[in-house]
C-alpha cells in the first residue's frame, strides 16, 4: 500500500513529532511505499503576522503542492498528523479532491479548545468543547495568553466546524484513548468515523536486570503536568524515596529549589530519549501528576515496556491507561497528600512491586508494541478506504 503522511513539525520537538516518525518507520517495516509531506516550524519567523494568520486558514501553495502530489502519486491514504499552522486545513481538501481516502490523528484538543489544553487556572475546563465559537477561549486568552492569538484559534476552529471540514473530506479519525475520543464525540465529531488507536514504544527497549532503586518523573516542567503537586508530595513522605526528575520548563527554578531542599530529589533536565527509557528501566515507579486530561501520556507505556509500573492521577487518558491496582495506582488529581499516600504504599510492598512490573511489561506486549500497532492502524486504513466518498463538487483554489 502506498500512504502519504503528512505533519507540521514544531518548533520545539515533542511527542507529536515522535509519533509521526514511528508511523513513517512503522509503515516502511512492513514493506509499505511511505511518501512525506512536511512543513517545519522554524518557517514561521520569516512570515509575516498576518500571512501567518491567512496560511492558518487556507494556505494556498500548500493545496496545490498535495493535490498536484496525491493527483501523481496516487496514494491509497493520506494520513495527516499536525496540520497547525503551516499546512492548514487546506489540505484535507486537497487530499480528498485529490481521490485518496483521508485519516487524521487528534494529538491534542486544539480542535475543541484553542488552548489545546482543556485546561484553565489549573483546572479542567470543558466550557469550548461543543461551541462553534470559543468565545471563553477568547476571553481568557487560553492560547498563549493572547486574546488575539485565541480569536485566531477559535476562528479557525469555527470556520472548520461551519465547512464541515472534517465530515466533508476525512473518512477516519484516530483518537488515542477511549476517553479523548469521547470528548470528540461531545464535541459534534461523528462516533461511527472515530476510532481508537495508541501510540506504540519503539525500539523495544526491554526490561533491565539492573536493581531499581526510587521514583522518576519524565517530562516538561510546567504548572499542567503536576509539577506543585510532585514536590509537594514528596515533602510529606515519612520514608525517604529517591526521585529522578527528567525534563525543563517554566517551573525549572521551582524544580531547583526543591533539589536545594530536600536531599531524595535529583534533576537531570531534558536528556536524550535512550537515557529516558534507561532511566525507566532503572525505576521502581513512574510517577505521573498532570492535572489535564493528557491526550495520551506516552512516558507510561515508555515505563510498561521497561516493566516499571505507574503511579498516575485518577484523571484522563491517565486513568484509563493505568489499572489501579494492577500495573500501577491512581491518586486524586492535584492532591499531594493522596499522593503521598500512594507512594508510600507503593514501597512499603516488594512483592506487589514485582507482581505490577509484570503486569505492567504484559501490558506493553499486549497493547503498545509495534506489532500490535500496525495491525490497528492497517484496520483503521482499510476502512477508510471503504468509506471514502466520492469527490465533494465545491471549486477548488
Amino acid at each position: 500500500m502506498k500512504v502519504l503522511l503528512c505533519h507540521n513539525f514544531y518548533r520545539q520537538p515533542g511527542g507529536e513529532d515522535q509519533v509521526y516518525r514511528d508511523e513513517c518507520w512503522l509503515l516502511e517495516h512492513y514493506g509499505h511505499d511511505v511518501l512525506r509531506f512536511e512543513r517545519f516550524n522554524q518557517s514561521i519567523s520569516q512570515t509575516g503576522t498576518l500571512a501567518l494568520a491567512a496560511m492558518t486558514m487556507w494556505n494556498r501553495q500548500v493545496y496545490r503542492e498535495l493535490h498536484d502530489l496525491v493527483r501523481r502519486e496516487q496514494p491509497s491514504i493520506v494520513h495527516f498528523h499536525n496540520t497547525f499552522p503551516l499546512i492548514s486545513p487546506s489540505a484535507f481538501y486537497a487530499a480528498h479532491r485529490a481521490g485518496a481516502a483521508v485519516v487524521q490523528t487528534m494529538h491534542n484538543f486544539r480542535t475543541i479548545c484553542p488552548g489545546s489544553t482543556l485546561l484553565r487556572q489549573d483546572a479542567i475546563c470543558e466550557k469550548c468543547i461543543a461551541r462553534t465559537l470559543a468565545v471563553p477561549s477568547v476571553i481568557h486568552g487560553c492560547y498563549h495568553g493572547s486574546r488575539v492569538q485565541s480569536g485566531l484559534t477559535a476562528a479557525l476552529n469555527a470556520w472548520q466546524r461551519i465547512g464541515r471540514t472534517i465530515d466533508r473530506c476525512v473518512n477516519r479519525t484516530i483518537a488515542l484513548t477511549e476517553h479523548s475520543r469521547n470528548l470528540f464525540i461531545k464535541s459534534g465529531m461523528a462516533a461511527t468515523k472515530l476510532a481508537v488507536k495508541p501510540n506504540f514504544v519503539r525500539p523495544d527497549p526491554g526490561v533491565s536486570a539492573i536493581a531499581r532503586s526510587g521514583a522518576v518523573f519524565v517530562g516538561r516542567l510546567s504548572a499542567e503536568k503536576g509539577i506543585e503537586t510532585l514536590l509537594n508530595a514528596w515533602k510529606q513522605l515519612d520514608t525517604p524515596i529517591p526521585l529522578k526528575i527528567l525534563g525543563d520548563g517554566p517551573m525549572r527554578d521551582q524544580v531547583e529549589q526543591a533539589v536545594r531542599q530536600n536531599p531524595n530529589i535529583s534533576w537531570s533536565g531534558q536528556v536524550p530519549f535512550e537515557r529516558v527509557l534507561s532511566e525507566l528501566g532503572q525505576a521502581r515507579v513512574l510517577i505521573c501528576p498532570s492535572i489535564w486530561y493528557e491526550t495520551f501520556g506516552r512516558t507510561m507505556i515508555e515505563a510498561f515496556a521497561t516493566g516499571t509500573p505507574v503511579i498516575a492521577s485518577d484523571v484522563g487518558s491517565m486513568k484509563e491507561i493505568v489499572t489501579h491496582g494492577k500495573n500501577g495506582f491512581h491518586f486524586r488529581v492535584g492532591d499531594s497528600s493522596d499522593l503521598a499516600t500512594k507512594v508510600t504504599q507503593y514501597f512499603a510492598d516488594p512483592r506487589w512491586q514485582q507482581d505490577a512490573s509484570r503486569m505492567a511489561r504484559a501490558e506493553y506486549e499486549t497493547r503498545y508494541c509495534a506489532e500490535t500497532n500496525y495491525e490497528t492502524i492497517m484496520a483503521i486504513y482499510r476502512q477508510a478506504i471503504r468509506d471514502r466518498s466520492p469527490e465533494s463538487q465545491e471549486p477548488t483554489a
